[in-house]
């Protein structure tokens, strides 16, 4: 069983922020709100290379929380928790608070 799985070239492995059903106060939510495709990254592979040969690292770090596709990447399973892989491309932004 792998302890850690590094993600290869422009890769990032991230975990998925799964909204809350619930309030604080204990009123259910209804599951159309408008959620947000989020998640955290857990690891980044060290980049990919362009035609020419020069290395283009990627810019994003483990523990940013970037907002994702709709659609998309490949679903990994390791132990009991799910993780999804993506291009560094199909990250479409970080989220900052």
């Amino acid at each position: 069983m792998a302890k850690r799985l590094i993600p290869s070239f422009n890769r990032v492995l991230v975990e998925k922020i799964i909204p809350p059903s619930k309030t604080t106060s204990g009123i259910l939510l209804p599951e159309k709100t408008s959620k947000l495709n989020s998640g955290k990254i857990v690891a980044v592979g060290p980049g990919a290379r362009d035609k020419d040969g020069k290395f283009i690292p990627l810019n994003l770090k483990e523990g940013d929380t970037v907002l994702l596709p709709e659609y998309g990447g490949t679903e990994i399973k390791l132990g009991e928790k799910e993780y999804h892989l993506y291009r560094g491309d199909d990250i479409l932004g970080t989220l900052h608070e």
